[in-house]
């Protein structure tokens, strides 16, 4: 039996800003982002099950936010995985030790991780089903 892949897509990309709402705005006027409150959300297809639907989020956090410590970076990236746990025990071995706990919810697993830069990584096992619906939910708040 094979094992499973690490990392399968990103999953979105965050930053910090001193204005929110006005990043987002820009992103909206120049660059043709739909925005909400949340970002926006980019929909793509498996390439392997083209029937499934997958999403990358870009998001925006205030200048102050605590999310992305330990590390002092102004940004973070959110990579897709298809299997947490296993990862986190593989990357254990590795020597790489995940900050805080494992986080359920129903959208999906995540963990965090810091590179030897000191950048913050998010690993997300995505329960698809649920991303999807999120996705189509946003998409239609952003359209309104």
């Amino acid at each position: 039996m094979s094992s499973p892949k690490r990392v399968t897509a990103i999953g979105g990309i965050f930053f910090k800003s001193a204005d929110p709402a006005a990043m987002r705005e820009w992103y909206a006027s120049h660059l043709g982002l739909s925005t909400s409150q949340y970002g926006t959300t980019f929909e793509w297809r498996h390439i392997d099950e083209p029937a499934k639907k997958g999403s990358n989020v870009w998001s925006t956090f205030p200048a102050d936010t605590k999310y992305f410590e330990p590390s002092g970076k102004d940004f973070m990236i959110n990579f897709r995985v298809e299997n947490l746990e296993w990862l986190l025990g593989e990357l254990q071995k590795e020597g790489i030790t995940p900050i805080g706990e494992l986080q359920v919810y129903e959208y999906g697993k995540f963990a965090h991780i810091i590179d030897p830069e000191g950048n913050k990584i998010e690993l997300w096992e995505a329960v698809d089903e649920v991303d999807e619906k999120i996705a189509e939910d946003n998409n239609d708040a952003i359209a309104q």
